[in-house]
This record gives structure tokens, C-alpha cells and sequence, in this order.
């Protein structure tokens, strides 16, 4: 890191935990609950060990489910078979891990993809796309319940509002998938549902069809607030908005436009305050002809400047070790610290997790070494509202054979999630803006008084500690008293 850009305390890091075809998890269908709940449990050790803050896991990968529910069917890429019962909540179990590790839990539907083939009878008896056949079309060898019918939006606000008021989650999340991608030759099949409900009012289908998208992100963000203030709702469209040869306000790229191609309109949900944070994917090299990463982070930038959606990028770590600049296993560290030089980049996301296990050419050690080096606080949304909870009481702070052992106070157990422990050097100025004197994140417990050894300290040397508490929307208190030790 350069002199000029210091550390930054507060940082969204997310990974995107991929289940559609079993990119990421479970690694195949059919395994046993206790292999699922080792393999899940294993990715997010390691993504704790690189200070990750947030995943983004899928749980509505083809209008089916990882939860029990009342709406979709239990997805087959747990059992193999669609509709059968795993026998466990896999959801509930993932929320409880991730929260136990400080991370937040973003729940990641995909709206409208119902099959990635065209066998409606592989569908479980009493999938939705089954019960209701006039909801689904066909397109590219595949199957999508069409964003048009209204019959569809209800279900599928039903079908996040489900999960919204049942679990413990964060956020819900969407990723670029609206209308599907274009498959050349090909329309997609909605020319009867656009006569029967959008013709009269748009006079052209393309705004019919960004209206259909639009009405669904304005009906969520509604409903999820309603439901529970405190949830976030964001979103990872395609990268490019419009290119400004199609229009002025649009990116200096020449690659496929979301507006037009997916009609998807990400720049008017950002103004209209219907999300709290977008995360385009970026997934190109910096000085890239058709998309240089550089000028889409300027321009989305310039996009959430002065509105309240929080941005951060998502990058492409599944392209380390193509060809090309992907050669160069600087491409993504680079990207995080031209980041750096946003301040409205609030964060990054790593798509998929199992890249960056892989750790091609050494890029997660880079980062590891680098821009993941220390803790970091997910960054506040004053707009959700709420306040941070009182300083915490540390109590005593003593050595106990070469170690230190804290304990401290909560004085506000019901607002705390967890807390943060800092600790300085010898005559290091107590400096709690600085990530590197965060010791470590611990989650609350029912306990009156909580304690954390430190196994790192070395003798011949004075360490002074404070604590802080911190709310589930990462208010943080000020800091307790500090204690100082000799050792």
C-alpha cells in the first residue's frame, strides 16, 4: 500500500458463493448432510482467516430453494433430486455460521431462470412452473417464467418475502440476471403477454419490459422494508449501463448495454433510492478496449455520488490465469487499489468463492499480503437508520503465562452484535480509525462479562487495550476505558 493511500477501517468484502450447477456449493449433489455442512463450513473458515466480511450465497438458484418453503421446491443441487427434502434447514445453518464468524449473510435469489434446459417434467410435481405452465417460456434451451405476468412478480415477491420474514439474513441480493441474455436469432417469446398487459400504455415493448423489471426492484424495496427496516436490498447488474455511443449519460465502452439487452435500468434504481448498494461487475482488466475497469469504476462513481446507495465492485477473480492481462496476477490487486482512489468505492465482492480458494497464480496470497491484510467494518448505512450502543466496561486486563487475557463488560447486550478488540504497542497513539490495531471481532454471546486471550504478544514489551461494541448495521460505540500491561 502507498504512503498516500492509508488503510480503510471500514470496507465492504464480499465473496459470491455460487450453488447453480454446484459452481461453488455443494460441490456435487447427493452428499451427506455432515459432508454439505463440512464443505460450507471449511469455505467460510477460510474466507474468516482473509478477514471477508460479508457472502453472498445463492438460495434461489432455478425457482427452486435451499430452505424448506411453502412457495419453491427444494433445489436439486443438494439431493440430485428436485423437491427432496435434505434433511436440514441448509439456510438457517448458513446464516448461523456466517454470523458466528462476523459475517453478514446476503441472500441471493435469481428471479426469473426456472431450468437451465427446456425438460419441464425433470421439474419437481409441485414446482410453481409446473402448477402454472402459462407462466414459463422457452428461450436459448432454457426455461423463464416471464417478468411480464403479473401473476409472476407476486410470486416472486412472495417467494423473497418468505425468506426475508423467516431468517436472519442481511440483505436480500439479485444478481445480473433479469430478461435473459440475448441469444442471437432469437426473441424472447412475450409477444402475446406484452398485447395482453403492456401494448396500451408502451408503445414500446423495450420500455414495457424495463417497466416489468422496474416495477419488481420498486415493490421489494418496499416490501422488504416494511417487513424488517434493518434488511438490505442490492444488486449486481452486468457492468455497462449504456455505452455513451448510445447515449450521452452512458460509460465511454462498447460492450452489450444491461438497459437494452437486459433491460435492466440500474442507474434509475440507484436514483430512486430503491437499493441500498449496487455491485456492477467489472469483470474486465484495466485499459480493456471495450470495457477498461478503470472508466467504469469512474463512471459508476459519478453515478452514486451524492445518493445513498452504496457502491462496491465486483471482480472477476475467475479470470486470473487466462490469457492475456489475465496473465498477470497483479491485474486484481491493482483494481482493488485503483479502488482506493474512489472514496464513493465503498468495497469489493469475488466472484465465485471457489476461485479464490484456488488462489490462482498467487492472487489471494497477494491480497492476502496486502488489501486483506487486517479487519475490516463493513461501512454504515445512516439512511437504515439506527445508533451505535454504549462504550462496553473493560473490566481487567492480566498476563497469564505468555499470553494476555481480556475481559469486558456489554452495556447494551440487546443492541450489540459483536465486538471489536484493538490493541497498541508500546506508545503507539491510540488511533481506533487505523485497521491494524484491531485485534480481532467478536460475536455476542449471552454472557454478562466476556473475555479474549491474546496469543500473539511478545515479552518486553506494554500493550494497551480497548473495546468497542458494535450494532448490526455496524454502528460502532466509542471505546471503553483502556488498560495498559507490561510484559
Amino acid at each position: 500500500m502507498s504512503a498516500d493511500r492509508p488503510w480503510r477501517k471500514r470496507q465492504f468484502r464480499a465473496v459470491w458463493i455460487a450453488t447453480v450447477e454446484n459452481i461453488d456449493w455443494p460441490s456435487t449433489t447427493g452428499l451427506s448432510r455432515e459432508k454439505q455442512q463440512k464443505e460450507l463450513i471449511d469455505l467460510l473458515d477460510k474466507m474468516q482467516a482473509l478477514h471477508m466480511n460479508a457472502v453472498i450465497v445463492q438460495i434461489r438458484p432455478t425457482a427452486d430453494a435451499f430452505y424448506p418453503s411453502s412457495i419453491n421446491p427444494w433445489s436439486k443441487y443438494l439431493t440430485g433430486t428436485q423437491g427432496k427434502n435434505p434433511g436440514y434447514d441448509p439456510l438457517a445453518m448458513m446464516i448461523k455460521e456466517a454470523h458466528q464468524r462476523n459475517m453478514e449473510f446476503h441472500a441471493w435469489f435469481n428471479p426469473y431462470r426456472v431450468n437451465n434446459n427446456t425438460n419441464r417434467s425433470s421439474l419437481a410435481p409441485n414446482h410453481p412452473a409446473r402448477k402454472n405452465p402459462h407462466w414459463v417460456r422457452e428461450y436459448g434451451n432454457k426455461l423463464y417464467y416471464d417478468p411480464g405476468i403479473p401473476e409472476v412478480m407476486d410470486h416472486i415477491v412472495s417467494s423473497v418475502i418468505e425468506v426475508v420474514s423467516q431468517y436472519d439474513i442481511d440483505a436480500v441480493h439479485f444478481d445480473d440476471y433479469f430478461y435473459p441474455y440475448p441469444v442471437q436469432g432469437e426473441e424472447f417469446p412475450d409477444e402475446s403477454t406484452y398485447q395482453k398487459y403492456g401494448s396500451s400504455q408502451f408503445p414500446s415493448k423495450a420500455d414495457w419490459r424495463r417497466n416489468n423489471v422496474n416495477q419488481l426492484i420498486e415493490r421489494l424495496a418496499k416490501e422488504i422494508k416494511q417487513k424488517k427496516a434493518h434488511v438490505q436490498f442490492g444488486i449486481s447488474p452486468f457492468g455497462i449501463w449504456r455505452n455513451r455511443s448510445t447515449d450521452p449519460d452512458g460509460s465511454d465502452t462498447s460492450g452489450l448495454e444491461s438497459y437494452d439487452d437486459l433491460y435492466a435500468d440500474s442507474r434509475k434504481w440507484i436514483r430512486q433510492k430503491w437499493i441500498d448498494y449496487i455491485i456492477p461487475q467489472l469483470y474486465w482488466y484495466i485499459g480493456n478496449k471495450a470495457a477498461d475497469y478503470q472508466k467504469l469504476a469512474d463512471w459508476w462513481s459519478r453515478e452514486v455520488k451524492n445518493n445513498q446507495t452504496h457502491l462496491y465492485i465486483g471482480h472477476g477473480i475467475y479470470r486470473v490465469g487466462q490469457s492475456g492481462k489475465w496473465s498477470d496476477p497483479e491485474e486484481i490487486p491493482r483494481q482493488w487499489n485503483l479502488n482506493l482512489s474512489h472514496p464513493e468505492i465503498k468495497g469489493s465482492s469475488l466472484f465465485s468463492v471457489r476461485n479464490v480458494v484456488e488462489n490462482p497464480l498467487g492472487v489471494t496470497d497477494r491480497l492476502k499480503k496486502s488489501h486483506l491484510k487486517y479487519e475490516s467494518l463493513v461501512p454504515v448505512m445512516p439512511w437504515l437508520g439506527s445508533s451505535a450502543p454504549s462504550a462496553p466496561l473493560l473490566k481487567s486486563v492480566t498476563k497469564t503465562g505468555d499470553h494476555v487475557e481480556m475481559k469486558w463488560q456489554d452495556q447494551s447486550p440487546i443492541q450489540t452484535a459483536y465486538f471489536v478488540l484493538y490493541r497498541f504497542m508500546d506508545d503507539a497513539p491510540h488511533q481506533l480509525d487505523q485497521p491494524q490495531h484491531i485485534l480481532a471481532k467478536i460475536r455476542n454471546t449471552t454472557s454478562s462479562v466476556h473475555s479474549y486471550v491474546d496469543r500473539s504478544v511478545s515479552m518486553n514489551h506494554s500493550y494497551t487495550y480497548m473495546v468497542t461494541a458494535v450494532n448490526r448495521l455496524h454502528h460502532e460505540s466509542s471505546a471503553s476505558n483502556a488498560k495498559k500491561i507490561n510484559l
